[in-house]
């Protein structure tokens, strides 16, 4: 029998899922969180929901809120079962289905007046997001762009913001105006320094309106780093029949995931904090190490083996990395160029991390994408890639396999996988990164000249050269072939 998920039908689901053993009534809400998507489900809520099962902290609860016209879809499709979620964990040898229930609301999207109002209400302490990479208007150096359209008119029209930042300074107005307490400001996205690049954007938008207000922000706020890690591809067809058909959930938005997961903050909530460290978060010093690590490893290899996949036209990600010369690449370009240039780890040792991490990339059952990984590089590839690619050309050190990495986005862009086969893309970028790849055929350097992108890196001597060789061998030899001859070290002009 198939349950319609719901609070009303919670003793039906919890036949094949487990459900909260708490009530909705007994929770009060302590966070607003922008970007109510699946990582934030999947991470946050579900820290949240193990938290509120042992009985404590039920007045941290999560109101949801959101900018984009995606918001407004999610928004309908949660409320329709009360802000319920179903979430799927499946790992190698076993898979397990939950119903979460922290969040007990979301904002009507574009109802600026009910945002604010919700945002200057003492009762909320926290303030977070996952609003992707490309959220916090930075360029490739990681500085904030108040130049960007969208900010700019927030910093003109600073009463009726239309960004998450806008929401955010105008909510820490009113309760400054009110004589609240400020929120924390708690960044869940994959950026290095998330919390410094969340205040860099809070503090440099409300300068282009109320530059003291944006100095008392800077000495007021807290903006904590984090690291958070949990693979969670996008949710389809298949993962709702999987919901339906294995568990008798019929879930508008399931969430499916692996089972690891991991989150590393900085404890600095003046406003106070649910006691997270009781269901598995670390609170460190500094984060800087931990986000530094998988950053580079993890989300550097997703960005690494997305592109050479595409071109060989493979769909998911375990496909990938049974494919004996993709996983060969990651392998080698991980231990070879990027894990050499890690800074230690606490209590860590980075080879056995990247251990861990072939085995979640291998996972068949999590049922992650090619595409996924593919989408958005023009926001992924200056913060997952090409840091590392700068820091071995500031220490003098080679770069055959990062400049390969760069080579086959480009010639990703181009628009056809080595079968012919034309290639969707997901990218605000799209255009004028395709327009470059193609000049680059013939040119490699109009695709380095994407200079937001690029940065510094693009004039490096030796990262041209590189990059040139193997885009042009990509082009004469085939994905396959290239990935053969940098594993044979003789991809070298």
């Amino acid at each position: 029998m198939t349950s319609k998920l719901s609070l009303a039908t919670l003793d039906q689901v919890k036949a094949t899922a487990s459900v909260p053993s708490y009530s909705r009534d007994d929770l009060s809400a302590g966070i607003v969180h922008f970007g109510v998507g699946n990582f934030h489900r999947a991470h946050q809520a579900i820290y949240l929901d193990d938290l509120f099962n042992t009985g404590a902290d039920h007045d941290w609860a999560i109101i949801g809120a959101g900018v984009l016209p995606s918001d407004t879809v999610m928004r309908e499709k949660l409320a329709a079962q009360d802000f319920l979620t179903t979430v799927v964990e499946q790992d190698n040898n076993r898979t397990g289905a939950r119903v979460t229930a922290p969040m007990i609301d979301i904002l009507k999207i574009g109802d600026t007046a009910a945002t604010i109002g919700t945002l200057a209400d003492p009762k909320i302490r926290i303030v977070s997001m996952t609003i992707t990479e490309g959220g916090y208007f930075i360029d490739a150096s990681g500085t904030f762009n108040p130049q960007h359209p969208a900010i700019a008119e927030d910093g003109k029209n600073p009463a009726s913001p239309k960004t998450v930042f806008g929401l955010i300074v105008a909510g820490l107005k009113a309760r400054k105006d009110k004589g609240i307490q400020p929120f924390t400001v708690m960044s869940c996205d994959n950026i290095p320094h998330n919390g410094k690049v969340t205040k860099n954007a809070v503090v440099g938008l409300a300068a282009l309106s109320d530059p003291s207000f944006a100095n008392w922000i800077s000495e007021n706020v807290s903006f904590p780093n984090s690291m958070v890690d949990r693979i969670t591809p996008a949710t389809g067809e298949r993962e709702r029949d999987i919901a339906r058909d294995d568990f008798g959930i019929d879930d508008n938005w399931p969430v499916f995931c692996e089972e690891f997961k991991q989150w590393v903050m900085e404890d600095n909530f003046p406003a106070g904090r649910p006691a997270l460290e009781t269901v598995g978060v670390q609170f460190v010093p500094e984060v800087a190490p931990y986000e530094h690590m998988k950053i580079r490893i993890l989300n550097g290899g997703h960005a690494a083996i997305a592109y050479p996949a595409a071109l060989l036209d493979i769909h998911f990600v375990h496909e990938a990395m049974e494919h004996p010369l993709i996983r060969a690449f990651l392998a080698k370009l991980e231990k070879e160029e990027i894990i050499p240039i890690i800074p230690p780890v606490p209590d860590t040792d980075l080879n056995e991390y990247f251990d861990l991490i072939e085995r979640r990339f291998l996972n068949p059952k999590i049922g992650d994408t090619i595409p996924r990984l593919a989408q958005d590089g023009s926001n992924r590839q200056p913060k997952f890639i090409l840091p590392s690619t700068a820091d071995r050309l500031e220490k003098g050190d080679d770069i055959v396999g990062l400049s390969l990495v760069s080579a086959l986005w480009c010639r990703y862009f181009h628009g056809t996988s080595d079968s012919g086969a034309k290639i969707a893309f997901n990218d605000a970028s799209a255009e004028r990164l395709q327009a470059a790849a193609i000049k680059a055929k013939d040119d490699p350097t109009a695709f380095l000249a994407l200079d937001d992108i690029f940065g510094e890196v693009a004039k490096s001597e030796l990262f041209r050269k590189r990059f040139a060789h193997a885009l042009k061998t990509l082009w004469e030899k085939g994905t396959a072939e290239t990935l053969e001859l940098y594993l044979q070290n003789k991809l070298v002009s």
